[in-house]
Order: structure tokens, then C-alpha cells, then sequence
């Protein structure tokens, strides 16, 4: 059974969407996505490195993302990640499927 006290461990099988979805308001560097993630949660989801770096990368290579280097808010070189229409087409994917699983899921778990 899942530690309640683990949020981290509901997040494995949404990050890819999350991502997505965060970058659907434009383009961003990794660090900024994560933050996004975690404080549009309340920090209930936290985003770890060794999570959201190979996302990135697996969502790049199967299209979903174009990356290109650049400069943070800081003056940092970061790498800027960009949804690209195929990864538009695919969160819209995400969501639907999703918005199904959760409400099957409220149906059992709010059944009286």
C-alpha cells in the first residue's frame, strides 16, 4: 500500500503531463518548471532531479519537446524546453485520459 505521507509516489505515472502541461504557458528552463509544479501543488508534489531531467529528455526524443539553450532570469545558461504541436496534440491526450481515470477512481472511492 502507498504511504499517504508520499505524495511523490502518486507522481510517477502524471510528471510527463505536468510537464507538458507547465510548458503549454510557454517556454522554460528545468528548475523553473519544477518550481511551477511544486508551487501550483502547495508543495504537495516536490520534483526531484533525478525525476524531471530524464521526463525532459524522454519527452524531447519522442517529439514532444525542442529544447535550446539560453539565458535564465539570473544570467544563467539553462536549457530551454519548448512544447512543439506533437506535444500539444499528446497533453490534450494526457488530460482526457486523465480526467477519465480520475473521475473511475472518484467513482469507487466516493461510492457510499
Amino acid at each position: 500500500m502507498a504511504d499517504p505521507k508520499a505524495p511523490n509516489a502518486l507522481l510517477h505515472g502524471a510528471l510527463d503531463g505536468l510537464i507538458l502541461k507547465v510548458l503549454s504557458r510557454g517556454p522554460s528552463h528545468g528548475y523553473a518548471v519544477a518550481r511551477a509544479i511544486e508551487e501550483s501543488t502547495g508543495e504537495e508534489l516536490l520534483v526531484e532531479e533525478g525525476s524531471l531531467y530524464p521526463a525532459l529528455y524522454r519527452l524531447e526524443r519522442r517529439g514532444w519537446l525542442d529544447a535550446e539553450w539560453g539565458t535564465s532570469d539570473l544570467g544563467r545558461r539553462v536549457k530551454l524546453y519548448r512544447l512543439t504541436s506533437a506535444g500539444r496534440e499528446q497533453l490534450a491526450a494526457e488530460v482526457a485520459t486523465w480526467r477519465r481515470f480520475s473521475a473511475s477512481v472518484s467513482k469507487v472511492m466516493f461510492a457510499s
